[in-house]
């Protein structure tokens, strides 16, 4: 037979609790005092308001509890946690989906709070990722900005709608409405100007040579009402750039204990300033956690699902991973895919024989395993292969097998390389 790896864990002093928006249940589950090898609980209810939670702190101090498991509820799990932690009690996030109760069988908030502190104390289910406090920091804030982007952007899109909807073909002409002169194009028409040639004037640098396009584009019927909506959008777009600035301006405070891990990443092909923040802020520095790049990879859902049945291979998806970070690889891999490198190589590639979309999570696991690299070891530097790397060394393989097989044929034996002195 064969010998597992995993350790025999058995908590004796766990409690697990159930948590709601107002109220949790805790179950503390504790050697018995009369009966040897026998186990003892006890359920209590609290609210989440903070002076109860300090109560709660004291009663599981009094049990001398060495472990506190909850479910990921919400967000109504993390003052309850954080405040734990800061008592200096061990704490556990668990996925819901891992501690399901036995189906068929009563469920109430009591009996799922026994139920999870029995998984627990058996060891029979595995923590979540809770960064510590500084990376929460980071997080929450580098996430707030990614929001703030998306809202402006929606912003823009409006104000596009509402040029089409008065005939302004601007941004068929103009790539960016928001640049320079877009900018005076749209203030101009909001200050209630309408002659197409005055606004076509308006146009600075490279793109004066598309006054007569210009022209023709700014022709429609802009009314008073569009000025109206027009001003509200842009003052909109304004004040988010605004916010966006100041909430950069921020993470640059808090990334300044991170600088070296982000010029590490900055090196990765695609991976700019922005996105190496993101990154930190949403897998952390410390890989230990992770034991290798696959671990990572996976925890990510950017790694295939074994699904095997029956002596068959069905089909499975990646499953449903950390939305923020899926959005920060996207952008790294859509710039990485149109460079001349080996990523983008290997995007070119997988895309003709896989698809696209096979390709963008090959391509973020590719990215997601330099990144664990990378912050494994401070020293260590991106080196970028090349994009001839699959074509020389395919190359290379194929010339030699070739080569092996004629001669086995020639001479009827089996031919077995090895390395010159």
């Amino acid at each position: 037979m064969q010998e597992t790896t995993e350790p025999v864990e058995f908590v004796e002093r766990v409690a697990a609790i159930d948590i709601g928006k107002s109220g949790l249940v805790v179950c503390v589950r504790v050697p018995s005092e009369d009966k040897p090898g026998r186990r003892r609980q006890e359920v209590r209810e609290y609210t989440t308001l903070t002076a109860s939670l300090l109560a709660l702190a004291d009663w599981l101090r009094c049990q001398s509890v060495t472990l506190v498991a909850m479910e990921a509820t919400s967000d109504y799990w993390k003052p309850v946690y954080y405040l734990l932690e800061a008592e200096g009690f061990t704490c556990w996030l668990l996925n819901a989906k891992h501690v399901k109760n036995v189906p068929g069988r009563p469920k109430t908030d009591k009996l799922d709070a026994v139920w999870l502190a029995k998984v627990v104390e058996r060891g029979m289910c595995r923590p979540s990722l809770v960064h510590p406090k500084p990376i929460r920091q980071l997080r929450d804030l580098t996430r707030y900005r990614r929001s703030l982007v998306r809202e402006r952007t929606r912003e823009k899109q409006r104000v596009e709608k509402l040029l089409e909807d008065a005939q302004i073909k601007l941004s068929s002409v103009i790539s960016d409405v928001f640049g320079v002169s877009g900018r005076q194009m749209l203030q101009g028409l909001i200050d209630g100007q309408r002659d197409p040639k005055t606004l076509a004037a308006m146009a600075r640098g490279p793109m004066r040579s598309k006054i007569p396009v210009l022209q023709e584009a700014l022709t429609g019927h802009f009314t008073d009402e569009h000025g109206f909506l027009c001003q509200m959008m842009t003052d909109r777009v304004d004040d988010l750039t605004s916010r966006i600035e100041s909430v950069a301006r921020r993470i640059e405070g808090k990334i300044a204990l991170y600088a070296a891990a982000v010029a590490q990443l900055d090196e990765i092909i695609g991976v700019g300033a922005i996105a190496a923040q993101e990154l930190i802020a949403e897998i952390g520095i410390d890989m230990s956690r992770f034991p290798t790049a696959g671990h990572l990879v996976s925890w990510a859902k950017f790694a295939p699902i074994d699904n095997n049945s029956a002596g068959k291979k069905k089909g499975g998806s990646t499953g449903k991973g950390n939305p923020w970070l899926a959005a920060t690889l996207a952008e790294i891999v859509a710039v990485a895919s149109r460079s001349n490198t080996f990523l983008g190589e290997r995007y070119r590639r997988l895309s003709k024989r896989r698809g696209r979309k096979r390709a963008i999570v090959a391509l973020g696991n590719s990215v997601l395993t330099i990144v664990w690299h990378l912050l494994s070891d401070p020293d260590a530097r991106y080196h970028d292969l090349g994009s001839d790397f699959y074509q020389s060394r395919i190359a290379t393989q194929r010339r030699e097998r070739d080569i092996i097989r004629q001669l086995e044929r020639l001479t009827g034996k089996t031919v077995t390389l090895q390395p010159t002195a």
